[in-house]
C-alpha cells in the first residue's frame, strides 16, 4: 500500500536522523484506520526494549483535549455550566481576586491573561500532598495577569488548571474520577488513564524497581502493567531516574500525577477510539455522550482574540508554522504533548492523524520533533490524495 510505505519509510528517517527514539503512528480516513505502524524503540535506557503498537504513552498537554476539555464539554453539554460564567459564579465561596471575571471560554482559548508556565513544583514538593492543589490554585489566583484577559494569547497551562478545579466545583468528583465514568469506561479503554498517588523514590521494594507500574483511572478500576510496556520518557535530573510509567510533567508530578494540564496516558489506538467519538459527534453519526452541535462549537475557531487560530481547547491550523503541515484543511483540529505526541483531525476532509513518540527520552533538549511533525503530516496528506493548492 502506497500510504504504508511512504510513511514508514519516513518514521524510519527520523530515527535514523534522531527525532525520537521510537513512534508509533495511526491514520484513518473516513473513521477507517488506513495505517498504524510502529518504529524503534520505547526505551533506550536503563534497558533497550522494541517499541510496539499498543505501547503506552505519557500523553503530556494531550490531556487538555483528551480528559480536560470532553469533561468541560460534557458539563456544558448537560447545563451544568456555561462557557461565559464567570469563575465567580462557578466558584462562589473562594476567593478569586481580579480573576473572578474569567470564563471557561477565555481559558479555554488560552486568552485568559495568564502566564504560560512557571516551576511550581520547587516549593509544591515540600509541603504536603493533600494541601498542594490548593495551594497551587491560590498562587494562580494571586499571579499578576500577563496581559489583559481577552486581548491576547499566551497558550498556557495555568489556564487549564483552574479548569480542573472548574470541573471538580460543578461535577461534584475528580477529573480522573469523571473522564473515566463518562468517557474511557464507556467506551471500552484499557490503556487510557491517570497515574494515581504522590511520585516517589524508588527503592529495591518499589513496585516499578521490579519492573511494574500500579496505576487507576479512578478509585474502584485498578490497572497495572509492566514497566516495560511504557515508552520512557527523560532521566529526570531531580527524580534521578529515567520515568518510565510515571508522569513526566514536573508539576502534574508534584500534584498527585496529574492536573488539568498533563497527566494522561494512552496508546495510539484507544486515542483514535476517543477521536473517532467526537468525529461521530460533530458529523452527527453519533448522539450518545454529546449534542452534536456542543462538539460543533468546541471544534469552531473562536476569534476572541484576532488572528488567534483557538478554538475551545484545540488549535485549529494556522496558516503558517502548524505543526499539522500545508495540506490539513483549515477546518481542522489538534494538538500536541510536549513529551512528542499530537493528534490532528481534519474535519472537512475526514482524516486523523495520531503520532506517539518518546523523542524526550533520554533528554528533553532534542526538538527536532517540531521540524518533523509538519513533515509528517503533509506526508500523510499527500499518501491519501489531499494536496493543497
Amino acid at each position: 500500500m502506497k500510504v504504508k510505505q511512504e510513511i514508514v519509510e519516513l518514521l524510519h528517517r527520523g530515527l535514523g536522523d534522531g527525532v525520537f527514539p521510537g513512534a508509533v503512528a495511526l491514520v484513518a480516513q473516513e473513521g477507517k484506520i488506513v495505517f498504524f505502524e510502529h518504529v524503534g524503540h520505547r526505551s533506550l535506557a536503563p534497558e533497550r526494549v522494541p517499541m510496539a503498537r499498543d505501547t503506552i504513552f505519557d500523553l503530556a498537554s494531550l490531556t487538555k483535549v483528551l480528559a480536560t476539555t470532553p469533561a468541560i464539554m460534557k458539563l456544558v453539554d448537560e447545563g451544568k455550566l456555561t462557557l461565559d460564567q464567570h469563575l465567580a459564579e462557578v466558584l462562589p465561596k473562594e476567593a478569586l481576586g481580579d480573576k473572578r471575571d474569567l470564563t471557561p471560554r477565555l481559558l479555554l482559548t488560552h486568552s485568559a491573561g495568564l502566564v504560560d508556565w512557571k516551576p511550581f513544583y520547587e516549593k509544591l514538593r515540600d509541603r504536603p500532598l493533600q494541601e498542594r492543589k490548593k495551594l497551587l490554585r491560590q498562587w494562580i489566583i494571586e499571579d499578576p495577569f500577563a496581559y489583559e484577559p481577552g486581548k491576547g494569547n499566551i497558550y498556557s497551562d495555568l489556564g487549564f488548571m483552574l479548569l480542573e478545579w472548574v470541573i471538580e466545583e460543578r461535577a461534584g468528583e475528580k477529573l480522573a474520577e469523571f473522564v473515566e465514568k463518562h468517557f474511557y469506561g464507556p467506551l471500552g479503554l484499557k490503556r487510557t488513564f491517570f497515574r494515581r498517588g504522590e511520585e516517589r523514590e524508588l527503592d529495591s521494594r518499589s513496585p516499578l524497581s521490579r519492573g511494574q507500574a500500579a496505576f487507576s483511572g479512578n478509585d474502584v478500576r485498578k490497572i497495572t502493567y509492566p514497566r516495560e510496556e511504557f515508552a520512557a520518557t527523560e532521566d529526570c535530573p531531580w527524580r534521578k531516574r529515567v520515568l518510565q510509567g510515571e508522569v513526566h510533567d514536573d508539576n502534574a508530578c508534584t500534584l498527585g500525577g496529574y492536573s488539568g494540564h498533563a497527566g494522561l496516558f494512552s496508546s495510539a489506538e484507544e486515542i483514535f477510539v476517543i477521536a473517532n467519538m467526537l468525529r461521530g459527534h460533530y458529523l452527527g453519526t453519533r448522539v450518545d455522550y454529546f449534542k452534536p452541535e456542543t462538539v460543533r462549537e468546541f471544534f469552531r475557531r473562536q476569534e476572541i482574540v484576532k488572528e488567534s487560530d483557538w478554538a475551545l481547547g484545540w488549535d485549529t491550523r494556522a496558516l503558517k508554522g502548524s505543526s499539522a503541515g500545508k495540506h490539513f484543511s483549515r477546518d481542522s483540529v489538534g494538538h500536541t504533548g510536549f513529551t512528542g505526541t499530537s493528534i490532528w483531525m481534519d474535519l472537512e476532509n475526514d482524516v486523523i492523524a495520531i503520532l506517539l513518540t518518546n523523542r524526550v527520552h533520554p533528554k528533553r533538549d532534542n526538538d527536532k520533533i517540531k521540524q518533523f511533525r509538519p513533515v509528517f503530516h503533509d506526508a500523510v496528506m499527500e499518501a491519501l490524495g489531499f494536496v493543497s493548492a
